[in-house]
């Protein structure tokens, strides 16, 4: 092809095209240095960006499930710190009771000792209605009240956890002051260790259920950790390498702009041909 063309000139067009090319990966190296993302959008690379998205979507889930968690871990200590106070008022309780069980004692002193039993007994009630934690309580099994049965979601899955209920205002308050000393020897091996041996129950239940709700959101967080390492080695930029080609580029795209001027003057040269 005849190079002396005032009509057609390849050099330019060939500097042009070579700019244009380093514009291109100046402008994808600079979205990816601005972003710190290899994968921005779907554009970057539909494939890895749609993974990434389903990746992001568990992260989601696993950090709502531990917030749930956290709730129910409340729910939970509250209620054990409520069945701690009402166990040692149980001891108080079995001391008032081994009094009353005394035959030796004048009405007068009876009289004293059922009043402080029927105090113990309202503390009890008290501890057990308190206990409460976000407007719910498991010592309750009316839901009007905030009780009833717990599910909550433990993992990104939507997997339910449940914890049951208790019936704390029947299962953990011992029966009223008794009326005589026969009565009260009675509710020393009767009432009052059937109704200690459920509030202990009830407290070793909810302790493994306290040591159970601590594992998952710890593991739930090491779990996080690992996702979101392998979400960054899948979409991440390298920004030292990243950098480095930035800087190559600029120069890149000096040299070409320097060199597509000097191409576009090749014409003049053609006009020395013709004389004055």
């Amino acid at each position: 092809m005849n190079l002396n063309s005032v009509n057609t000139n390849l050099g330019a067009m060939t500097a042009l095209q070579s700019l244009n090319r380093t514009n291109d990966a100046l402008a994808t190296v600079q979205k990816r240095v601005s972003t710190g993302f290899r994968v921005a959008d779907a554009k970057d690379d539909g494939g890895a960006f749609a993974v990434a998205q389903s990746v992001r979507g568990d992260v989601a889930g696993l950090t709502a499930a531990n917030e749930q968690l956290g709730g129910l871990k409340g729910i939970v200590d509250v209620t054990l710190n409520s069945l701690g106070q009402v166990s040692k008022t149980m001891v108080e309780v079995r001391t008032v009771l081994t009094r009353l069980a005394d035959g030796t004692i004048n009405d007068a002193q009876r009289d004293q000792y059922e009043q402080q039993y029927t105090q113990l007994r309202t503390q009890l009630e008290r501890f057990i209605d308190d206990a409460t934690y976000n407007g719910r309580t498991l010592l309750s099994t009316d839901p009007a009240a905030g009780g009833g049965d717990i599910v909550t979601i433990r993992n990104e899955q939507g997997t339910t956890l449940t914890l049951a209920a208790f019936d704390g205002a029947t299962d953990f308050v011992v029966d009223a002051a008794p009326a005589d000393a026969t009565a009260a020897q009675t509710a020393i091996t009767g009432n009052w260790t059937d109704i200690n041996k459920v509030i202990n129950d009830a407290m070793n239940r909810l302790g493994a259920d306290a040591r159970y709700i601590d594992s998952q959101i710890g593991y739930n967080r090491d779990k996080l950790d690992a996702i979101e390492g392998g979400l960054g080695a899948l979409i991440d930029a390298d920004i030292a390498k990243e950098a480095a080609r930035l800087q190559a580029l600029q120069i890149r795209q000096q040299l070409g702009t320097q060199t597509l001027s000097i191409t576009n003057q090749a014409p003049q040269a053609l006009i020395s041909l013709f004389g004055r």
